[in-house]
């Protein structure tokens, strides 16, 4: 995510300012850096890619004048990171300055209109069309701030947005929807930013804006509005007693249960995809004769389950295959009509790059699903889509693995509806459970973040774990299983529950916890039979099952119950988030940081 910070400051030069809040603002992940200031009514706007510190020395923009400003670290979700998509971003005439945090869903509508009407875009980005919708306003004769309210009217999806301009320079108005963004107040001025760690040296009094608000601020405070119809809002700053470290993380002991909480927001932005981009990517997986889904990790989890995905909604047949072994098993038999779907958080990954490299020197179409912009997945893929998760500190994947979940559903329904082989009646039906999906994994967060740690104290001790599923939910028992290994170090099996018999039955004795992943769906009358299996064994039946499954329920010790109607093609997404809390949840009661697990990176760039 984006980082944002501004100020109006009652004297003194608000570039430094800027520079130490963003430094703040790091740990969220960026690739480009900018600040826009005001002085003696003159905008000045100097950004490029690259680090923080590299580019204020480069440019120096800590001796940028003015006392009002705003500064930007920018995320790439749209266009490279290159200095020319970097925020913050202007209108036309170059009065009018933005920074925004979030997706614009509708922005290519909106910047086709805005071409029609005479603007000239310099980028590539989402951002640009709120400065010129901000300019289109303004030739109405209104005042910045009614103009950004009109323009912000016309916007879908989620956004965070900071504006400043020559005509009002000692103002910054700012919007939230979806996207974060805070005020404090002090007696040197005033001041926004997107999390509280960059506004904490300056004042402890802060006030979250809420979705659809809008703020005018000036040196002395700050007034808040309604988007929808700029009527007035009283609400005052609290005062907050989080140390700097405690606020990068909003209050939340570790970075990988802040980003657990924030997969109600990630899954939100993996549904704003562009269509043309899903469309191009659709094209090319309808056209391949041989279809591979190539991935290293929680990655490949995502693409096991996405293989149930085509196969039950596009009829096709589509390998999920490790990266590490794909050009051994496959590499001699790809050719022109075979289609590589390369899946990677960071884009970097090492195993999944040689693989992506020999398909290419096949003649092989090489797509990808990565959540990092101009990666070196995205330089070599035919063709991309951005996950839009923002960035993930925490080592073992939790929002990013939902969210290439969600990509990869849309896929399989746009193939379901091109290849006509499921009715449109269920498509749609799926369609709509799938945007649901957002609030029912908040539904499970709220349910059980906290409970989850009591049923943990029950198993603490245990030395073993077993998980279980039939169907997709056998992809979310192997990436449960995988958080449990990676924060805990905890010995622990996983396997469809139809191979429980084959081998891992073997080390069942009493005591020992078993793991059923069991939502409704036609897998789910062959799972009553494998609990009864290690039931009769001594295990201890744990059930993440469909609320009122009053069957699974009666032969389980204990059950996490999940909210009803949640289609079984689109299960592990929610169905995952319980194992998540238990795998993290464990490693606090056994005193380990689930943020850093050991001989573990984010991104496995050696071979």
């Amino acid at each position: 995510m984006c980082g944002i910070f501004g100020s109006v400051l009652k004297e003194g030069r608000v570039a430094p300012i800027i520079h130490d809040g963003l430094k703040r603002l790091e740990y969220r992940g960026y690739d480009s850096v900018g600040f826009a200031t005001i002085d003696s009514g003159v905008l000045q706007i100097l950004k490029d890619k690259g680090r923080i510190d590299d580019v204020v020395e480069s440019l120096g923009l800590d001796k940028m004048p003015g006392s009002t400003g705003v500064g930007h670290t920018r995320w790439a979700t749209h266009g490279a990171p290159e200095m020319i998509n970097a925020h913050p971003h202007s209108d036309c005439e170059g009065r009018v300055a933005v920074i925004h945090n979030g997706v614009i869903e509708n922005f290519m509508e909106l910047k086709e209109e805005l071409l029609n009407r005479g603007h000239n875009f310099t980028s590539r980005t989402d951002t640009e069309v709120i400065a010129h919708l901000i300019e289109e306003e303004m030739k109405g004769d209104v005042g910045l701030g009614e103009a950004v309210l009109k323009a912000l009217r016309f916007l879908e999806g989620s956004y965070a947005v900071a504006v400043v301009s020559a005509t009002e320079p000692d103002k910054i108005y700012c919007a939230r929807n979806e996207s974060p963004l805070v005020l404090g107040v002090s007696d040197t001025g005033t001041f926004c930013a997107s999390d509280v760690p960059a506004i904490l040296p300056y004042t402890n009094k802060i006030l979250y804006l809420r979705n659809g608000e809008f703020a005018e601020l000036d040196k002395d405070g700050f007034t808040l509005k309604l988007i929808n119809d700029g009527s007035t809002l009283i609400r005052a700053p609290m005062e907050i007693d989080w140390t700097i470290e405690m606020a990068e993380k909003q209050g939340y002991p570790y970075f990988m249960l802040k980003e657990m909480y924030e997969q109600p927001s990630s899954l939100r932005n993996a549904l704003r995809l562009q269509q043309r981009y899903l469309d191009l990517l659709t094209t090319f997986l309808d056209r391949g004769e041989d279809l591979f889904l190539v991935a290293a990790g929680t990655s490949y989890y995502a693409c096991i389950a996405a293989s149930y995905m085509f196969s039950k909604l596009a009829r096709l047949t589509i390998y999920p295959v490790i990266s590490s072994e794909f050009v051994e098993q496959y590499g001699s038999s790809l050719g022109v009509d075979s289609v590589v779907l390369a899946v990677s958080q960071s884009g970097e990954t090492y195993d999944t790059l040689q693989a992506v490299e020999h398909a290419r020197m096949r003649a092989a179409t090489v797509i990808g699903v990565t959540n990092t912009v101009f990666s070196s997945l995205c330089r070599r893929a035919r063709a991309y889509i951005s996950q839009q998760s923002g960035p993930e500190i925490g080592v073992a994947a939790t929002k990013t693995f939902t969210s290439q979940l969600m990509v990869l559903s849309q896929l399989a329904m746009k193939l379901a509806r091109t290849k006509g082989k499921i009715s449109q009646d269920e498509v749609d039906e799926l369609e709509e459970k799938m945007f649901q999906i957002p609030d029912i994994v908040e539904q499970v967060l709220e349910r059980h973040g906290e409970s989850i740690g009591d049923l943990v104290n029950k198993y603490v001790d245990k030395n073993l774990y077993i998980f279980l599923g039939r169907g997709i939910s056998s992809a979310t028992a192997l990436e449960g299983r995988l958080k449990l290994l990676e924060l805990t170090y905890v010995p622990s099996l996983a396997y469809p529950a139809g191979e429980s018999k084959h081998g891992p039955i073997s080390v069942v004795e009493e005591g020992v916890p078993v793991v059923f992943v069991c939502p409704r769906g036609e897998s789910r009358k062959d799972i009553v039979g494998s609990i009864m299996e290690m039931k009769a064994r001594g295990a201890k039946i744990i059930s993440v099952c469909e609320e009122g499954d009053k069957e699974i329920t009666s032969i389980s010790d204990d059950v996490i119950a999940m909210p009803m109607g949640i289609p079984d093609v689109l299960s592990p997404i929610p169905y995952v988030v319980p194992l998540q809390l238990f795998a993290y949840h464990l490693a606090v009661q056994k005193s380990l940081d689930p943020d850093k697990p050991r001989n573990l990176a984010k991104s496995v760039t050696v071979p």
